[in-house]
């Protein structure tokens, strides 16, 4: 399970290497829009997608400007399409994470959340702060809360059963569940994206900033 785990984290979270190597495999249609998708993510790493124009995606595509019509009405249209798939890898990251973490799934769905941050902090950045531009993307955004939630308590209520303990009412588990997942947001929105020079310091250690945020969750979802 260890060398598994190293394996996958080794191999990264960036967004855009997944979906151009994907992209590579279809028709050159697939690979033109990708292409352009990454460009503008590329870009998001410091501005906001407010602020993004057409011909700088293009130029960063290397493509001409008018290819990106053939494939998305405006940049609103081209970052709702991509935050949404951006979403779908996140969750698909976050459940190889957890499948091959063994019995602790935990440390390696926080580690993975960690790098999903690190590695895609333009994307990252749109959908914590920018939900209400992208409605279909904070609707898939929303959705993958609860289903991490609804993992997380299915989890600790078949591991309660097993140990032969009380557990509280599924809601309760719910709500803790949502918090706790709120909480790990915050801080690295604070750490990655803020100014705070204490946050940053005594943070520069990331795996004891994982192993904090696992802590969190592990005793915040006890009885």
């Amino acid at each position: 399970m260890a060398q598994a785990a190293a394996r996958h984290e080794a191999s990264g979270f960036r967004f855009t290497d997944r979906l151009l190597a994907e992209a590579a495999k279809g028709r050159k249609a697939e690979r033109t829009q990708a292409r352009i998708q990454a460009a503008a993510c590329r870009l998001l790493e410091d501005r906001a997608a407010t602020e993004l124009k057409v011909a700088e995606i293009c130029a960063g595509a290397g493509l001409a400007h008018g290819t990106f019509y053939i494939y998305f009405r405006d940049v609103r249209h081209l970052m709702a399409q991509t935050l949404t798939a951006f979403v779908a890898f996140m969750q698909a990251s976050m459940r190889g994470a957890a499948r091959i973490g063994g019995r602790d799934r935990i440390r390696a769905s926080n580690t993975a959340y960690f790098g999903l941050f690190e590695d895609n902090a333009g994307l990252m950045r749109c959908l914590v702060s920018r939900q209400d531009d992208f409605p279909e993307a904070a609707q898939a955004f929303q959705m993958l809360n609860r289903d991490w939630a609804q993992t997380v308590v299915e989890a600790r209520l078949r591991q309660l059963a097993r140990e032969g303990r009380a557990a509280p009412p599924r809601e309760e588990l719910m709500r803790r569940a949502y918090a706790l997942g709120g909480m790990v947001d915050q801080y690295l929105i604070a750490l990655l994206f803020g100014r705070d020079g204490t946050l940053a310091e005594i943070s520069r250690d990331r795996e004891a900033v994982v192993a904090t945020l696992s802590l969190i969750w592990e005793r915040g979802m006890e009885p």
